[in-house]
């Protein structure tokens, strides 16, 4: 028997559950963000099939997408309810025979299994997830977690695919490297300006020592290697069951109306510092860094990190160190969003 690696997509995961309450609403436009009012700001979180077709995705504005379809259906995120439904994924797939299970996110997860038809498994895991809990899949599976995840959008919806190195450039190997998992299109832009176009050119680059150079040199000595390993869909295959844990807390909120004046802003931040703060005495862990998130009007997105001088849990502190990174940028736009992340030192490793 060989060792496989699935990737599991839940799929439109926010409107499925919502779906399941609300069957009338099936094969209709459905768009579900914010409080589920398209006049406010607030962005898609997850848009049904049906709204996709109009062009609607997530992340985009509620006010462009109720201009793509007037008669979409929008519903307010329901958090307690989709962590609901995605413990029970979880629970299902982790009582599945032989499966190793490493969560990715509240829709989606690599499975690990040794047997001789990944096909037939992915179809009776398929099956077993709908069973227990009315929600489609669909799975990718590959001999590798990158051609794993990669497989699974082409099996989208409710389809099995797979992705080994008999076939990973003849799939994808004339694709742009957007196509790739973790190539944005800043990345595609930078590796544009290398001379690489496609995904085959990404992987012939990266396969001499040359090329290697010249991704480390653009990315860094990190970077520059994984992002050549993406191009040949190499990586990791070991499927971790260990609990993750959390790098980070951050707490973001857009705001109906523009922040303006200096002294609304100072206020924003420290709200957003003492929500942060109550996450992290949480995890027992101090912040060490803290990353700053800033939406300018209309629609302008910046970050910004700062390392603290020492770990703290003062949210005075991390709300002048995202001040001081605003003023930095040294932009007197009005704000629609701001957002703090507090990245937190490594937990301490338990003594032999």
């Amino acid at each position: 028997m060989t060792g496989w690696v699935l990737h599991v997509d839940l799929d439109q995961f926010l409107a499925a559950v919502e779906i399941l309450r609300r069957p009338e609403l099936a094969g209709r436009p459905l768009v579900v963000g914010g409080r589920g009012d398209p006049a406010e700001r607030a962005v898609v979180s997850t848009a049904s099939y049906e709204a996709r077709r109009f062009g609607i995705r997530s992340g985009m504005p509620l006010k462009i997408a109720v201009r793509k379809c007037p008669d979409a259906v929008f519903l307010p995120v329901d958090f307690p309810v989709y962590e609901k439904a995605s413990v029970q994924v979880l629970q299902t797939l982790r009582e599945f025979p032989g499966a190793v299970v490493e969560p990715l996110g509240w829709d989606e997860a690599f499975v690990g299994f040794t047997v001789d038809d990944p096909v037939a498994t992915a179809r009776s895991l398929q099956a077993a997830v709908l069973a227990a809990t009315g929600l489609h899949c669909s799975v990718g599976i590959g001999d590798t977690k990158v051609r794993a995840k990669t497989a699974t959008g082409f099996g989208k919806p409710a389809g099995v695919y797979m992705l080994t190195s008999g076939n990973w450039m003849d799939v994808m190997g004339d694709r742009p490297t957007t196509a790739l998992w973790g190539v944005g299109n800043r990345i595609a832009e930078r590796l544009a300006d290398l001379g690489v176009m496609t995904v085959r050119e990404l992987a012939e680059l990266s396969r001499t020592d040359m090329s290697e150079g010249a991704l480390v040199r653009e990315f860094g000595p990190a970077t520059g290697p994984h992002i050549g390993r993406l191009g040949r869909g190499d990586g990791s295959a070991v499927v971790d069951a260990a609990p993750r844990i959390p790098q980070a807390h951050g707490r973001e909120t857009t705001y109906q109306q523009d922040l303006t004046t200096a002294g609304e802003v100072a206020h924003a931040l420290r709200v957003l510092a003492d929500q942060v703060v109550d996450d992290i005495q949480r995890e027992g862990r101090p912040c060490a860094r803290v990353h700053l998130k800033v939406r300018f009007a209309p629609f302008f997105t910046v970050t910004r990190v700062r390392k603290l001088p020492g770990p703290t849990y003062d949210a005075a502190v991390i709300a002048r160190t995202a001040l001081a990174l605003l003023h930095g940028l040294d932009d007197d736009r009005p704000i629609r969003l701001l957002g703090i992340r507090a990245e937190m030192t490594p937990p301490v490793e338990p003594s032999a």
